[in-house]
């Protein structure tokens, strides 16, 4: 007989260890014209070595194209519909009747997130009704027998007051209470995964003097940080980060509540005054960190040690249709056309020797020298024109030299014109946020497109 409870117990961890195993997945972003089919990106997925996905809707083209895969699926209830569902169970059962129960049986959706970094993007009336979103999609699950999915929110690191040394790690005061608490006390009662965004990129990018490039590339050897107050030592950036969010979850009183990596990744490229963006170091981060989330046994990190922490790479593809800086259109693992950017294996097998050697990186020391801002070659001229239009209404006498009679006037050079605007524009702005894409017509270039008298407003780094 006493064979018998060790018998269920090894079951149960069997049973444990393949749901919440240490195995990698990748991020399925959609905003691109020039994708591949679902059809075609699950294949590529699954050449990637990838066990699991996630999707940043419940795209039902997508879903029917996994079915009958063994890839674990997490979907997504958009940002903009969570104040909705929030305050009625209906539409939360209308949604989960539309896009769950259909596919269910067939494709393996394991996790369901209500909301993608809503805290660090949307507006804050929606904040508080995250986890009242959250309860009543679990229990619309749970009224179609659908309980064994996971529900939870992703958050990025911007929701903490306070990260460093990580055992400080602290909620903002302005939704520790409010949101976070509830949040955690959901996640423990439904036992869940806290769905986190981690890149030790983006904290790298922001003092690169003061933080070892190598040591947020999993590469240093000989750097070491020991936190003064956990007598923790850490001998990467990663852990650092995922860390100070353990301590800041066990100083709310939730020590032991799993932390899944929603979103990670190192881009590719990147505009010029990106430093740091380019495939050598993109390559060596997630190689490096899927060597680490795939290690056997588990190595987990300082605070945690030896615990699973399951995780999603950032991004399948280069998605050319994302806003913002460059480096946003670049985090993929694939160009558009399914072709690798540079080699890697998400099943953590394929040992670095066998890959093709990478290209020595060249931006990774700050770009010293003038940027101009001008419009990308063979964009919709219509497009053009309206962007024109939009820089030159912001004021500050933005397009005075390009008005009839003006030194950069050029009749019927629409091009030219939305060039200086743009350049007049961003080189204004740029200290205030704004950057040099205007929804992806306008490229930044370190050559002068000033001509004759004409001397285009440029930004000096």
């Amino acid at each position: 007989m006493a064979l018998l409870p060790l018998y269920f117990f090894f079951l149960f961890l069997s049973v444990s260890s393949g749901e919440f195993s240490s195995q990698v997945g990748v991020n399925y972003g959609q905003l691109g014209n020039n994708l591949p089919s679902p059809k075609q990106s699950v294949k590529l997925i699954q050449s990637l070595g990838a066990k699991r996905v996630k999707i940043y809707d419940a795209n039902h083209d997508i879903l029917n194209a996994l079915k009958g895969t063994n890839l674990q699926v997490c979907i997504m209830v958009p940002n903009e519909i969570i104040n909705n569902i929030s305050t009625s169970q209906k539409l939360a059962d209308s949604w989960v009747e539309t896009n769950v129960v259909p596919f269910y049986s067939t494709t393996k959706i394991r996790y369901l997130l209500v909301g993608n970094e809503v805290i660090s993007g949307s507006p804050k009336d929606i904040w508080s009704n995250i986890v009242p979103a959250m309860r009543k999609i679990k229990k619309s699950l749970k009224t179609h027998g659908l309980d064994k999915i996971k529900v939870s929110t992703s958050m990025a690191m911007d929701v903490l007051e306070s990260s460093f040394p990580p055992s400080n790690g602290t909620f903002r005061s302005d939704i520790a209470d409010s949101i976070v608490r509830p949040l955690l006390q959901f996640l423990r009662r439904t036992k869940s995964f806290y769905f986190l965004d981690v890149y030790p990129y983006f904290a790298w990018v922001m003092d690169p003097k003061n933080i070892n490039l190598e040591y947020a590339l999993f590469e240093s050897r000989t750097i070491k940080y020991t936190d003064p107050l956990s007598n923790l030592t850490y001998t990467n950036l990663f852990d650092q980060m995922v860390d100070s969010v353990v301590f800041a979850m066990k100083r709310l009183g939730y020590p032991d509540i799993r932390i899944w990596i929603a979103e990670t990744g190192w881009p590719n490229a990147g505009d010029i005054d990106q430093i740091g963006a380019n495939i050598y170091n993109a390559a060596t981060y997630n190689r490096n960190v899927v060597k680490k989330l795939t290690a056997k046994p588990p190595i987990g990190t300082p605070a945690r040690p030896g615990w699973v922490i399951p995780s999603l790479i950032f991004a399948l593809y280069n998605e050319n249709q994302k806003p913002g800086p460059g480096t946003e259109r670049h985090f993929g693992l694939l160009y558009p056309n399914g072709t690798k950017i540079y080699g890697i294996d998400l099943s953590g097998k394929t040992p670095d020797s066998c890959f093709e050697p990478l290209p020595k990186p060249d931006n990774n020391e700050p770009y010293k020298g003038k940027i101009w801002c001008v419009a990308a070659k063979g964009v919709n001229e219509t497009a053009l024109s309206s962007a024109l239009s939009y820089a030159c209404s912001q004021g500050n006498k933005t397009c005075d030299p390009i008005q009839p009679g003006k030194k950069c006037f050029k009749p019927d050079s629409l091009f030219w014109h939305a060039s200086y605007a743009f350049s007049s524009y961003w080189s204004q702005s740029r200290k205030t946020g704004a950057t040099c894409y205007f929804n992806g017509l306008a490229t930044q270039t370190a050559k002068d497109p000033s001509f004759g008298h004409c001397k285009f407003p440029s930004v000096s780094l």
